[in-house]
């Protein structure tokens, strides 16, 4: 069964089972700051299983000099790796980034999430964005794996300045399980909640409950991925949602592709998408053609370069 709710101003509601550790599992906080026209990671912050790879800016090289704009060159790349190759029941795990003014910051991971049998409890992980004046944050992981009978509780805190720029990726699948059956994880929550200028303007609660109800076999509507992407941007005005739907209308004209999408404005400039799809791959079309658009008709940007190959 799925429970979705998008609102604004509200708290949300979110069921803690089980205790975390007292120290994280793995932990990563960043702070970036505009110099000389790049953002820069100025401080950093890790422990336990949970670090980042050296920053990149994959702008840099993608066009001719005489064709790159200043906030193409600029904007840093940071991959969050967790060695430990996948979470389990108890862990905790903290991502923080705080963007100054102006500073731009694609932000990823090296590989899947991937969350095992949580028997001591589900594995969380907490995330918190700060963002000042005109900074911007494009937050696209790979996707989050769960496997059978596992738990994961997922918070995310957004803090922004009216004139900053958020996009929430994610993509929800499920594991391998040993009867070949699908959507054997116990519970998956993505709680997310973004303030503008001191106040709430967006929660948004995903619960994915397979077993609820007995509806496991009917989960996504035969789907086997969920991909989200939460767009808040002053620039997200009604008709900017509206062409975005005529583009990902074209990626989803053939209609052997299956897929199904929805894109609904919130009560602040923003939108959330929703795509049922049945492959990774096609989950990461539909986020990557909505980034790119947003990359290309706002700030003159490339198509998103996430350096994984």
């Amino acid at each position: 069964m799925t429970v979705t709710a998008v609102s604004q101003g509200a708290a949300g509601a979110h069921v803690a089972s089980g205790a975390g550790p007292a120290e994280p599992t793995g932990e990563l906080r960043l702070r970036l700051e505009a110099r000389n026209g790049r953002s820069v990671v100025t401080g950093q912050f890790h422990s336990g299983a949970l670090r980042m790879l050296r920053p990149l800016y994959p702008g840099a090289g993608a066009r001719p000099a005489a064709q790159r704009t200043t906030e193409e060159d600029g904007q840093v790349l940071v991959t969050a790796i967790n060695p430990g190759g996948g979470y389990l029941g108890g862990d905790r795990y903290v991502l923080g980034a705080e963007l100054g003014a102006d500073t731009s910051l694609l932000l990823t991971t090296q590989s899947a999430t991937k969350v095992y049998r949580t028997p001591q409890g589900p594995a969380r992980s907490s995330q918190q964005f700060r963002l000042e004046a005109g900074a911007r944050l494009e937050s696209v992981p790979d996707a989050l794996i769960a496997y059978q009978a596992a738990s994961y509780h997922q918070d995310t805190e957004v803090w922004m300045h009216p004139t900053a720029s958020l996009a929430l990726a994610e993509t929800v699948t499920h594991g391998w399980a040993p009867d070949g059956t699908s959507f054997r994880f116990d519970e998956v929550s993505l709680r997310t909640r973004v303030h503008v200028g001191g106040r709430l303007a967006v929660s948004d609660n995903l619960l994915l409950r397979p077993d609820q109800g007995g509806t496991a076999r009917l989960m996504l509507g035969g789907h086997s991925h969920l991909a989200t992407l939460l767009v808040v941007d002053p620039r997200a005005e009604d008709d900017a949602v509206q062409r975005l739907r005529e583009e990902l209308g074209v990626l989803l004209q053939p209609a052997s592709s299956g897929a199904l999408l929805g894109i609904t404005r919130l009560a602040v400039p923003g939108f959330v998408l929703r795509a049922l799809t049945g492959s990774t791959q096609s989950a990461e079309a539909v986020l990557h053609r909505a980034l790119d658009w947003m990359r290309r008709e706002w700030h003159g940007q490339p198509p998103v370069d996430l350096r994984k190959y």
